[in-house]
C-alpha cells in the first residue's frame, strides 16, 4: 500500500511538474492581438490537471498560469503591455486580477469535470466541455475583473471608447475567445482521453 501511495504522489508531483513546464513556454508564445490582448492556450494544462488532479490539480496549475501572468507585467517570463500600464495603478489589484482570477478558473473546471463524470457522461465529452469550460471561465473572469478594477482608468476608459462594458469586451475578446474555447476543447478533450486510455486517470 505504501508504495502505491508513493508511486502515485511521485506521478502527481511528475505531472504538475510537466504541466507547470508547459504553462512557462506557452506563456512565451501567446499571440498578441491589437486591443491590447493575446490568443492565449494555457488554460488547456489547467483543465488537464483538473481532469487528472482534481481541485488541487486545477488550483496550482491555474495559479501558476496566474503568476506567470502578473510577472509578465514586469516583463518577466513574457511581456504584457496592458499588465504593464496598469500594475502602475495598483500592483494588489493587478494581481487579483491575474492570479485569483485564474486559480478560481481551476477550481471550478475540477468541480465541473468531478459533476460529469458523477453524472457517467462519457470521458471524451466530459474533458472537452471542461477544456472548454477552462477557456470560457477564463474569459469571463480575466475581463469581468479587469472592467471592475480598472474600468475607471485612463488606460481602460481610451480602450472602451465610450462603449458600453458588454460591448466592449465582446468587441476586445471575440476573435481570442472562439479560438481558445476551441482549441481548449479539442485538445483537452484529446489528452484527457488518451489519459484515460493508458489508466493515467
Amino acid at each position: 500500500m505504501k508504495t502505491i501511495n508513493r508511486r502515485s504522489k511521485v506521478y502527481r508531483l511528475t505531472l504538475l511538474a510537466m504541466l507547470i513546464a508547459v504553462q512557462v513556454v506557452l506563456g512565451l508564445v501567446n499571440i498578441p492581438q491589437p486591443a491590447g490582448l493575446s490568443i492565449t492556450f494555457n488554460m488547456i494544462p489547467v483543465a488537464i490537471a483538473a481532469i487528472a488532479m482534481g481541485v488541487s490539480g486545477g488550483v496550482i496549475v491555474g495559479g501558476a498560469f496566474g503568476l506567470i501572468s502578473f510577472l509578465q507585467c514586469f516583463g518577466i517570463l513574457g511581456y504584457s503591455a496592458m499588465g504593464a500600464a496598469l500594475v502602475n495603478v495598483s500592483p494588489v489589484l493587478m494581481f487579483v486580477q491575474r492570479f485569483c482570477s485564474r486559480a478560481l478558473v481551476g477550481l471550478i473546471v475540477a468541480l465541473i469535470y468531478r459533476a460529469l463524470t458523477k453524472r457517467g457522461v462519457k470521458s471524451q465529452i466530459s474533458c472537452t466541455i471542461t477544456g472548454f469550460a477552462a477557456a470560457f471561465f477564463n474569459t469571463l473572469f480575466f475581463m469581468s475583473l479587469l472592467v471592475l478594477l480598472f474600468g475607471r482608468t485612463e488606460y481602460i476608459q481610451n480602450m472602451m471608447a465610450g462603449r458600453g462594458v458588454i460591448t466592449f469586451i465582446v468587441a476586445s475578446t471575440g476573435v481570442n475567445a472562439v479560438v481558445e474555447m476551441a482549441v481548449a476543447a479539442l485538445v483537452t478533450g484529446a489528452v484527457g482521453v488518451a489519459l484515460k486510455k493508458a489508466r493515467l486517470i
